[in-house]
This record gives structure tokens, C-alpha cells and sequence, in this order.
């Protein structure tokens, strides 16, 4: 039987199901004992194109000027559950004018005439508990306008949500899911008459799940930033409406707060935004020094890894590295194999990028942003350092889990005279080909050098005895291997030097040169972008240095430099007018 069609994915359906019908008995709550102040940063560009009739849900975008969202056939899972999770409030309460509270109010009362009794795929506890939130915060962005009718409605509604949330919420599964449940319980004990006795329930289990998924690195089992950022942002909102109550959140609840803050810091490139690996991206812009305010903690990680995480950071330049093994089970829905890939910032411009989660553009999308050759390190033989497995339910929505991982992840940092070093490596390649990938990194005191070296070695006899036997599968001609350098897209890219060198010109006026010894050839290749919020993906540039393993050492040096007549201070004063209308296609990058 396939793992989606497993009992446990089909009972916990028919669970959610029974208890969603059964909680719309409740009597509803006569409105807000308090209302929290909204806290949530929406995209301003979506929402007008929400109100434009173009509705953009996990990567499939749909024309449909003047149509209720909940007359549209979703394409999938993915677009079901982002509806139903009513995010897109967020959107629109960024634009804010009557045409867009018009709109929300049309689509929240649609929602409960066709799905209020409990009904429909939205009823899950991590889509009802996010849907709890938005309802609670923009509330009075809803209820402006409305008669007593309607608002008797959207209070009965909501109870019977808070409801579902008591009967389901703690079997959402772990980490952000249950997170989002467990803190819209707690925002509607804490905001609805009548919902008081969930408040102490609610609180206690928030701060058991932070005991048991935020360790002691500040991290979660996902090891997604973003969603380390998610999980932070609600447990500071949680914190901001019990202090708001009078009351106190748990000591795990305020530990995990002092735990995560640091790492988010770690995890934060010199413009802002967040390392973009293992499902997560940059972060909505400003939802990072949001967070970090509202907990009130500045503290900084101390040396050594956050969340698997190596940050080596000099001048303007940050340099952030996958440096574990990637999240395994349950944990890797939506897991990348980028284990030794590096991200590269100098003060507001992305350089050297991963091509991010493909979540928001469909599922093709998705799974090729998961693979090696999607991120800045070594693939070998076109294989990923771990595989995809076959698909199985994860809450809502369908998955492939990590499999075939790396299993071992040595790593030492240290501080040198010329400047920061990273030494790391994994064996995700030697069960099959017996060669271990190790990398060396090298951040100057000043920032403007990276010098990284790259090895595929044989380690021991059972690893040299698997690279003969690979070795002779290709008639002794060298396994191929690639090692990728993704460009951000407002690089412009050039070949230097004969083909020797890559000059990289960054909009700040920035000149970055990249230059390589080894037997390996220098190409310009096309690459993509994947970052949610846009409408379409961005075409870009990778920079591949291709070779052929033949030994049992194969070693490749590289540096990144900037240019020596680019400033050391220079003032970026360009600005960042993005169309998120344009992109690329699957038949751009293969044209």
C-alpha cells in the first residue's frame, strides 16, 4: 500500500472530519474579551494582485477577476491548504483600502456560508489554527462595515474553530504545524468571551512542544530558517498577548525565545535576509527585526555551528554554510540536499545564492530546488548527496522524505591570521562512488576574499574498493563531477581572462572576480531563482567548474575576490524595484 494511502494519513482524516462537525455545537462566544494588535507583515504587491483577480497559491497562478476565491477548482493540495489558511489576510490588510476590506470580507464570509460547519479541506489543526490568528488580529479589519447578522456569524464560526483546536490541536504534527495550532488556541482562549478555560491548557502545551522541539542550538528538527523564523514569530506573538493578559508564558516558552534569537542572527546575511536552504527563504522583509524586537533578547550565537549552520562574516560580506546532515524522517518534507553548499552576501547584494524552495511554483519546481545541483557545492555523477523517497502524507499535503542521507558531518572552525576558516565534509557520496567531499573555506580579515578549496578523496580501503568499482563502470574515464556557483539574478556575469576567470558586477558598483586551479573546464550556465512572493521564477546564471575524478584525491582550488580597484566602503544607493510579474520557464532553461 502506498505510504499516502496509509491508515494512520486516512485515520487522521477521518478524525479531523468527525471532530470539525462535532465542534460547530458549541455555543458561540459573544464576542472579544480583548484584541490583539495585528502582527503580521503582508505583501503589498500580492495583495493588489489579489484584487486584480490574480490568485497566486503554491506556484499555480489563476485568472479570476470577480469570482469568489472558494468557486475556484484548486489545482492541488498545496493551493487548498494555502486558502484555507487565510494568509493572503495578511496580504491584503498591507493594502488596506476599502476595495481590498471588501474583498477580504467576501472571501471570510464565503469561507463560512460553504465551509463553516465543518466542512471541507481546511479543517486541520495547523490550517485552523493559522486561520484563528489572521481572524483574531485583522478582526477589526473584518467586522468594520457589518451587521449584527454577519457578525454573529463570524463569532460562531471562530468558535467552533477554537473548538476543533481543543479536540485536535495537539495531534498536528510536529513543529510548525502544531506550533500554529497550539498558539491559535491560545489566542482565542485569551480573546474570546467565554474561552477562558482553554487559556492554561493552551499555554502549558505551548510551552511542553518548545521543550521538546527547539534544542539547544536554537534550532528545530527542519533545520528550514524560515521556519525557525515562523516558529519564533509565534511564540513571540504568544508572549506578547499573555504579557498583554497579565500573564506569564512558560519557562520553556521564554527559554526557547532566548534560544532561537541568537541563532536567527547567525542565520541572517549582512542584507537581511535568511540563509535560503532546506525549504526556507529569505524571509518576509521586515518580519526578522520584527521578531527580534518583540522578544527584547539581543543576544548573539556564540562560535561554533546554529542549527547546523557555519557563518563566517568579515567587513560587509557574510558567508553562510549548510554543515549537517540534513533533516531525516518526518522532519525532511521539505528537506534539500545542500549539505557543504554556501551562500555569499557583501552588504546589500546576494552574490552567491542557493536557488532557494520551489514550493511556491509548483511541484516540478519544488523537487529540482531540492536536488545538489540546485545549491553552491560539489555534485558528483549528477547525483544528489541524498535522494528522494516515495511520496506519503505529511499533514495536509503530500511529500517526498530524504532518504539516503549523509550520515557523518565533521566539521572545525577556527580564526587564523589572514582570516576565518571553515573545514568540513560529508560522506553522501561514499556508499556508492566511496569518495568523500571536503571543503575548505577561507574568509579574508577585510571581507573582500573567499578562498575555498574542494576535494573528492577515497578514505579507506572499503571507500577505494567502491571507487574502483565506479571507476569501471565508465571504462576508467573519470567520474564527472560538478561544482556549482548559483548566481543572484541582479548579477551581470561575464567571461574573463581567455575563459580563466568570471567577473560578477553586483548593483552596488561592486566588482567580484573568480578565479580556479585544477583540471577542471570554466562554464556559464543558465540557472533560476525560486523565491516565494513572486508570480513567476527569475532566470539567472551559474558559474560550473567541470571534472573528472581519476584518483583517489581530486582537489580544486578556487577564490572569490573583489576586484582591486572596488572601493573598500561603497555607498549602494540603487534601489531594488522588483516586477514580480516576470520570471522564467522550465523551456527557458532548456531552450
Amino acid at each position: 500500500m502506498a505510504q499516502g494511502n496509509s491508515w494512520r494519513s486516512t485515520f487522521a482524516r477521518i478524525l479531523n472530519r468527525y471532530h470539525a462537525r462535532r465542534s460547530v455545537r458549541i455555543k458561540p462566544a459573544g464576542g472579544f474579551v480583548s484584541q490583539p494588535e495585528p502582527r503580521t507583515v503582508g505583501f503589498f504587491a500580492r495583495g493588489r494582485q489579489m484584487l486584480a483577480g490574480n490568485m497566486m497559491f503554491a506556484g499555480h497562478v489563476v485568472e479570476a477577476p470577480d469570482t469568489i476565491l472558494w468557486d475556484l477548482e484548486p489545482p492541488d493540495a498545496r493551493f487548498a491548504a494555502e486558502t484555507h489558511g487565510f494568509a493572503w489576510l495578511d496580504d491584503l490588510a498591507a493594502v488596506g483600502d476599502a476595495r481590498a476590506r471588501a474583498l477580504a470580507q467576501e472571501w471570510l464570509w464565503g469561507w463560512i456560508d460553504r465551509y463553516g460547519r465543518g466542512t471541507g479541506p481546511g479543517w486541520t489543526p495547523d490550517l485552523t489554527g493559522r486561520r484563528v490568528i489572521r481572524w483574531i488580529q485583522h478582526a477589526l479589519f473584518l467586522l468594520r462595515g457589518q451587521d449584527e447578522v454577519a457578525s454573529a456569524k463570524f463569532y460562531a464560526a471562530l468558535s467552533a474553530q477554537t473548538e476543533f483546536l481543543v479536540r485536535r490541536g495537539s495531534a498536528a504534527p510536529p513543529g510548525l504545524p502544531r506550533f500554529e495550532a497550539l498558539t491559535g488556541l491560545l489566542y482565542a482562549g485569551l480573546s474570546l468571551q467565554g474561552m477562558e478555560r482553554h487559556i492554561e491548557p493552551a499555554r502549558t502545551a505551548l510551552g511542553a512542544e518548545c521543550a521538546k522541539q527547539i534544542d539547544a542550538q536554537g534550532g528545530i528538527p527542519t533545520r528550514n530558517p524560515e521556519e525557525l523564523l515562523e516558529v519564533f514569530t509565534l511564540l513571540t506573538w504568544a508572549q506578547a498577548v499573555l504579557d498583554e493578559s497579565d500573564l506569564r508564558p512558560t519557562e520553556a516558552h521564554l527559554t526557547a525565545i532566548a534560544l532561537i534569537a541568537p541563532t536567527l542572527r547567525t542565520l541572517r546575511h549582512s542584507d537581511g535576509g535568511l540563509a535560503r536552504f532546506h525549504g526556507g527563504g529569505r524571509g518576509i522583509d521586515g518580519r526578522l527585526d520584527q521578531a527580534l524586537a518583540a522578544s527584547g533578547n539581543k543576544q548573539r550565537q556564540s562560535d561554533g555551528l546554529a542549527m547546523g549552520y557555519a557563518r563566517l562574516s568579515a567587513g560587509r560580506t557574510s558567508v553562510l554554510i549548510d554543515a549537517a546532515p540534513p533533516p531525516g524522517g518526518r522532519a525532511s518534507a521539505n528537506g534539500h540536499a545542500s549539505t557543504l553548499g554556501f551562500e555569499l552576501t557583501s552588504g546589500r547584494r546576494p552574490l552567491i545564492v542557493s536557488c532557494g524552495s520551489g514550493s511556491g511554483f509548483g511541484e516540478d519546481w519544488r523537487r529540482a530546488g531540492r536536488a545538489t545541483p540546485s545549491h553552491s557545492t560539489v555534485c558528483l555523477e549528477g547525483y544528489s548527496s541524498a535522494r528522494l523517497a516515495a511520496p506519503r502524507w505529511i499533514g495536509a499535503t503530500e511529500s517526498e522524505l530524504l532518504e539516503d542521507i549523509p550520515t557523518e558531518v565533521k566539521v572545525q572552525m577556527g580564526h587564523l591570521a589572514q582570516g576565518y576558516r571553515f573545514e568540513g565534509g560529508h560522506d553522501g557520496y561514499v556508499p556508492v562512488q566511496g569518495l568523500t567531499h571536503a571543503r575548505s573555506l577561507l574568509l579574508s580579515l577585510d571581507g573582500r576574499s573567499l578562498l575555498g578549496e574542494d576535494f573528492l578523496v577515497a578514505l579507506d580501503d572499503p571507500a577505494k574498493k567502491r571507487f574502483d568499482s565506479a571507476m569501471d563502470s565508465v571504462r576508467l574515464s573519470g567520474l564527472p563531477y560538478q561544482i556549482h556557483f548559483h548566481l543572484h539574478p541582479d548579477v551581470d556575469v561575464a567571461l574573463d581572462m581567455n575563459g580563466s576567470a568570471v567577473s560578477m558586477a553586483l548593483r552596488s558598483g561592486e566588482i567580484w572576480i573568480l578565479r580556479f586551479d585544477g583540471q577542471v573546464e570554466l562554464g556559464l550556465e543558465p540557472s533560476v531563482y525560486l523565491e516565494n512572493g513572486r508570480l513567476n521564477p527569475r532566470a539567472t546564471k551559474q558559474i560550473v567548474l567541470s571534472g573528472r575524478a581519476m584518483e583517489y584525491a581530486t582537489r580544486v582550488r578556487w577564490t572569490l575576490a573583489k576586484a582591486q580597484d572596488t572601493a573598500l566602503a561603497v555607498r549602494d544607493l540603487a534601489r531594488d524595484d522588483e516586477d514580480v510579474t516576470t520570471g522564467t520557464t522550465w523551456e527557458d532553461l532548456n531552450a
